[in-house]
């Protein structure tokens, strides 16, 4: 065996017998818990990320408190679901978090798993385009994702900014050199783990 760590979903529940009983029982002791792995010499903590449950939800605030607290131990998620996210807003708290980190994000993301609520990515704002599934709207998410994690200016700058810009296009900051290389994508099948390799992601199953 080569390394060890641990997945948690993060569950909680109101009940008496709980020992977490509120979602800031488990986000508080989900920190707590990869601070004590990596004194124990554990090699990574990772994260599901379920939404519309009584699970871990929103990642990457948890993942920066880990990364602040912590200074060895492999931070990441398994996986977050990209139906659900707007790609430049991720990568930006991508970023915050891998630099609080010092570079330990090794993220992983897919099309997501069963839900808790039908088509629950409606109510975020995303639907699949005309003739798109919703799994070819999340690769199409991390295509996008993945082409800011470059770190190239995209974007034209305002000629009268509020602040001095840099000269030539702006990109997304923060930019964290080397984050593209640590996504993993959750394959379901043969397809899926090729275009992963097309995308020059890493491929992560179970």
């Amino acid at each position: 065996m080569k390394n060890i760590g641990f997945l948690s979903f993060g569950h909680w529940t109101p009940s008496l017998q709980s020992a977490t009983r509120s979602a800031q029982d488990v986000l508080l002791q989900s920190i707590d818990l990869a601070v004590a792995a990596e004194e124990l010499g554990a090699d990574g903590a990772y994260f599901r990320v379920h939404h519309f449950a009584r699970q871990l939800s929103s990642p990457f605030p948890l993942l920066a408190a880990v990364g602040a607290r912590t200074s060895k131990i492999e931070i990441g998620t398994g996986v977050i679901d990209m139906r659900y996210e707007n790609p430049l807003y991720m990568a930006e708290d991508a970023g915050a978090a891998d630099l609080i980190a010092n570079g330990r994000l090794q993220l992983g993301i897919s099309r997501g798993s069963p839900e808790q609520v039908v088509e629950g990515y409606r109510y975020f704002g995303y639907a699949p385009q005309e003739g798109e599934t919703d799994a070819d709207m999340g690769r199409r998410h991390t295509e996008a994702f993945l082409e800011v994690l470059r770190g190239e200016g995209f974007a034209k700058p305002n000629p009268q900014p509020m602040f001095p810009n840099p000269p030539g296009l702006l990109r997304l900051e923060p930019f964290s050199e080397g984050l593209r290389e640590r996504i993993w994508w959750g394959s379901g099948s043969n397809a899926t783990a090729e275009w992963a390799a097309k995308m020059g992601m890493n491929l992560q199953s179970s």
